[in-house]
């Protein structure tokens, strides 16, 4: 335990910190689009997705109605919603369980 704060605490924190910035760069991007300025990068926007901020990205485009329609970035956001889907499932499968005690020993 480092701080105070459980090891099996760490990867929620690590999700909010990380949706939370994936929602805000669509936000940010979306403010520089009507404002005619330099821009965040698409690789960005699905580099914070491809970490785990996939909700926070999917919220992000809803709220601020910003690259909805746009392709091919989301079909590669789907792709990597779809992967990440898949990757839990498999986890949950063959046992979440004991890999999070590997990890907690």
């Amino acid at each position: 335990m480092i701080a105070g704060v459980s090891h099996l605490e760490w990867p929620v924190y690590y999700l909010i910190l990380v949706n939370f910035i994936a929602f805000a760069a669509f936000g940010i991007d979306k403010s520089l689009a009507e404002n005619g300025q330099w821009r965040v990068s698409e690789s960005a926007l699905l580099g914070w997705a491809l970490i785990g901020g996939t909700p926070g990205a999917y919220a992000g485009r809803q709220l601020f109605r910003h690259k909805t329609r746009k392709e091919p970035f989301s079909s590669e956001l789907h792709t990597i919603a779809f992967l990440q889907v898949a990757a839990i499932l498999v986890l949950w499968f063959i046992g979440i369980d004991a890999i999070l005690e590997r990890f907690a020993s």
